[in-house]
């Protein structure tokens, strides 16, 4: 029989967030961004390769990226080709190189070669959104400045009620609505990990889900 949804009310989307959130804090209490980085610059620079790119792949290209060129001057000073010939394997290259290349370029003439440490002014740097800078200032900082909300986010907080939006900024408004400001950072890392391990977009592992028990199992096949 499948489970009723949480009402639309929001004391009620709350309560539904609270459980989510022990859940997650109990199975993923180490869980941490899986991209790899030394310094915020290479989180930043990271997260731009990462649009419409896996992990691992960023991971792979970052490794030999940043032994080479590790600081923001470093990547400003490349040649827009060579720079395209570096990141090629992750998708949108030559878009990708010419953001990192213009954001590297701004953030050493006027950031002393440092990602700043606030939203507004990440946002207007080339080729950085307000999940680019979510991740950077939540991750590299500690800075709790929204929900950062990718695929594996969206689709698990649909399926266990906590938002019914499709598009990625409703869907952080909600959650940021319905999450206390501290869990914010770990909410993300955890639900991403449960989205890889456990609830997948072709096949959710419900039997094996701790979730499974208040999870309404929405936009689920058969739930």
């Amino acid at each position: 029989m499948a489970k009723k949804a949480p009402s639309d009310d929001l004391p009620e989307r709350k309560k539904q967030a609270a459980r989510v959130v022990r859940r997650l804090r109990a199975d993923y209490p180490d869980a941490e961004c899986a991209l790899r980085f030394d310094s915020p610059l290479q989180l930043l620079v990271a997260t731009i390769l990462s649009a419409q790119c896996t992990d691992e792949r960023v991971n792979l290209v970052t490794k030999v990226l940043f032994a080479k060129y590790p600081t923001a001057a470093d990547l400003a000073g490349l040649p827009i080709a060579k720079l395209e010939t570096l990141v090629k394997s992750t998708g949108f290259f030559r878009n990708k190189a010419k953001a990192i290349k213009a954001c590297c370029t701004e953030l050493v003439q006027k950031h002393d070669g440092q990602p700043p440490r606030d939203l507004e002014t990440l946002v207007g740097l080339a080729g950085v959104g307000r999940k680019t800078a979510s991740v950077v200032l939540g991750t590299a900082y500690g800075i709790p400045s929204g929900v950062v909300v990718d695929t594996h986010v969206g689709r698990l907080s649909r399926r266990l009620g906590l938002t019914d939006q499709t598009d990625a900024v409703r869907a952080e408004r909600d959650l940021m609505e319905v999450l206390p400001k501290k869990q914010w950072i770990d909410f993300s890392h955890r639900m991403i990990h449960h989205g890889r391990a456990v609830c997948g977009a072709r096949r959710a592992k419900c039997d094996a889900c701790s979730m499974a028990g208040f999870c309404p199992r929405i936009g689920l096949e058969g739930r």
